[in-house]
């Protein structure tokens, strides 16, 4: 029989199919198993208003068989099967869907809307030609006789010609490629991977999927989503199970999230909050994204899109039979869908996390542990875009009694007179407490916040106030809690002292932006704070990022404290021997740059000098 070519632009089209189109050679058997739900669909439509169609649902099936020798890969399905016009006009035809004919069918049926056909583009079923090097479709048409066979081993066209087959349906049987040094087709002959295909891509096709595993017939398919059913049928073990078995996790979840919304977009969601992060969870390597669905059948294992970076830890999926896709069933033709959904689920995912906060300390506090610096990251991103939405699921180690404290109820504590929320930031919060500052704060009864991630005070700056109160810096020289009268008595014994912390501030080098004196160290003899809005923490932060150098620095100021004596030692050195006030001066710098958890330059000379003053 002569060969027909194919109605289209032809070869060039049909190669981009098998060879540009898809990203994954595995999905053609998602393709071939979707193109058999539909017939199958088509035949049960059919049953609504014809009863010659005595057909339930549990008599429908989809069936998988390989042949390693032969190395042949059947699909087959009862569903409406193919006239020789359709198979002429839907195989022989590139880019013509009769699903999506059948789907968008002006005639007036009401029924037609009960059936969610997958198909629309009709190029699904080339796939197949990534990895078969022969293809055959047997088709018989729900209630005759006739039968078809059409025959294609790719861009040389097809044949098409009358048959036999014993029941009405479709079977598609693939000629698996010879495997090559880039390409291992044998695999898709394989039980096992057929299995793993079937579950990963259609686990949730509506019709029994069936194999012959070891010599026992087997369903591959769960059929029935766990999202489509009822929550009040749903345990939470089943959920975990699940969990576990869906994203390769060894522990339960921490929550699970179920969301449902009919009208402008239609949309399923499961989604899950991790006990833990995996182990790539800040490195380069991890991918963010929640599975999507399209009635039930995977389109992307990871959509990035539907989730912001700052939620990027939540694992789960969505499933919408209304989203526009491509051509491929990769990817989506229009992304005004996806944003619809993307910001609804980031909504959901905030206010869950917020219940979770307020329901359920113990287990928000896990969670923080694992992933409350992604959080602080939201904030500080894209200039405090997000800032409004994440701030109140902070959570900061408070000088009251080192426990985790949200800003709310911080703020819910502050005195009287309290106009700010105190912050401080260091490696740890045992070093913090132990700062000078932050022990004169905390003495007069205030709360002190301790930062201890690189990110924190990023995202403070970012915040800048919170419930109308502004965040303030203890370790910042612009920090002063004493009376008027201390202040304006502390004003004039540094304009008496100018000259001898000019010559201190000189001693020690360019570095030091300035030296004076303080009433707020308590019984520590000096402490290092800054000017300005970079601190000495975010001096660190940036110095170690990629591309950091020196030239990034914090005004750092000298405080020595007034009433420490100290004080009296360095006015008498000033006054009577100004080579060794210059060694004392080095040497308290060096003393508050360690307190501060900074490094210190020139250590050598320091023990040098230490050494010097104690002989």
């Amino acid at each position: 029989m002569a060969k027909k070519q194919f109605k289209a632009e032809s070869k060039k089209l049909l190669d981009m199919m098998i060879n540009s189109i898809y990203t994954h050679k595995e999905i053609f058997l998602r393709e071939l198993i979707s193109n058999a739900s539909d017939a199958i669909d088509k035949l049960y439509y059919r049953s609504l208003t014809d009863d010659s169609v005595a057909l339930t649902r549990d008599d429908y099936e989809i069936r998988i068989s390989a042949d390693k020798e032969s190395r042949r890969l059947v699909i087959s399905d009862n569903g409406c099967g193919m006239t020789r016009e359709e198979m002429e006009n839907n195989l022989g035809t590139i880019a013509k869907s009769g699903s999506f004919d059948f789907k968008n069918a002006d005639d007036g049926d009401e029924n037609r809307e009960k059936v969610d056909i997958i198909g629309q583009f009709g190029v699904g079923f080339y796939s197949a030609f990534m990895v078969s090097s022969n293809i055959t479709v047997l088709s018989r048409p729900f209630g005759t006789g006739d039968a078809f066979l059409w025959e294609s081993s790719g861009v040389d066209g097809y044949t098409l010609k009358e048959s036999e087959k014993e029941s009405f349906g479709t079977t598609i049987t693939l000629t698996i490629k010879e495997d090559t040094d880039d390409e291992k087709y044998s695999e898709y002959l394989d039980e096992f991977k057929l299995r793993e295909l079937v579950k990963k891509y259609s686990d949730y096709i509506r019709y029994p999927i069936r194999m012959e595993c070891d010599g026992e017939d087997e369903t591959l398919n769960s059929m029935i989503p766990i999202w489509k059913k009822p929550q009040s049928q749903v345990t939470d073990e089943q959920y975990a199970d699940f969990y576990r078995e869906k994203f390769f996790d060894f522990e339960a979840p921490l929550k699970t999230i179920r969301q449902k919304a009919e009208g402008a977009s239609n949309y399923e969601t499961l989604m899950f909050i991790p006990a833990h992060a995996p182990f790539d969870y800040y490195s380069k390597e991890f991918e963010k994204g929640l599975q999507l669905y399209s009635s039930g059948v995977l389109i992307m294992d990871r959509c990035a899109d539907l989730v912001p970076d700052h939620f990027s830890f939540v694992r789960g999926l969505v499933d919408s039979a209304d989203l526009s896709l491509n051509i491929s069933r990769e990817m989506l033709q229009h992304d005004r869908q996806l944003r619809v959904i993307a910001k609804a689920v980031e909504k959901k995912i905030a206010g869950e996390l917020k219940k979770m906060l307020e329901g359920d300390r113990e287990s928000y506090e896990k969670f923080w542990g694992a992933f409350g610096l992604q959080i602080k990251y939201g904030v500080y991103a894209e200039f405090g875009r997000n800032k409004e939405a994440l701030k109140d699921l902070l959570l900061f180690t408070s000088s009251n009694e080192k426990k985790n404290v949200t800003l709310a109820e911080y703020v819910s504590r502050m005195k009287e007179d309290q106009k700010k929320i105190y912050f401080a930031s260091g490696e740890t919060a045992d070093k913090i407490a132990m700062l000078p500052q932050v022990e004169a704060v905390v003495g007069r009864g205030y709360e002190v916040l301790y930062l201890t991630d690189d990110v924190d005070e990023f995202a403070i700056q970012v915040l800048r106030t919170y419930d109308e109160k502004e965040f303030a810096n203890v370790l910042s020289e612009e920090l002063d809690l004493s009376t008027d009268e201390e202040k304006e008595e502390l004003k004039r014994e540094n304009e008496k002292a100018a000259d001898m912390l000019g010559f201190i501030r000189d001693a020690i080098g360019e570095d030091l932006h300035a030296v004076k004196l303080s009433n707020s160290l308590g019984e520590h003899p000096v402490c290092l704070s800054t000017e300005g809005m970079l601190s000495m923490g975010m001096e660190k932060v940036l110095s170690k990022m990629p591309g950091g150098n020196g030239n990034v620095k914090a005004e750092t100021v000298l405080e020595i404290n007034r009433s420490h004596p100290i004080a009296g030692k360095l006015a008498e050195l000033f006054a009577k021997d100004k080579d060794t006030l210059a060694k004392y001066a080095k040497v308290l710098y060096a003393q508050s740059r360690l307190i501060s958890g900074l490094s210190v330059d020139n250590p050598a000379e320091i023990g040098k000098l230490v050494v010097e003053l104690m002989l």
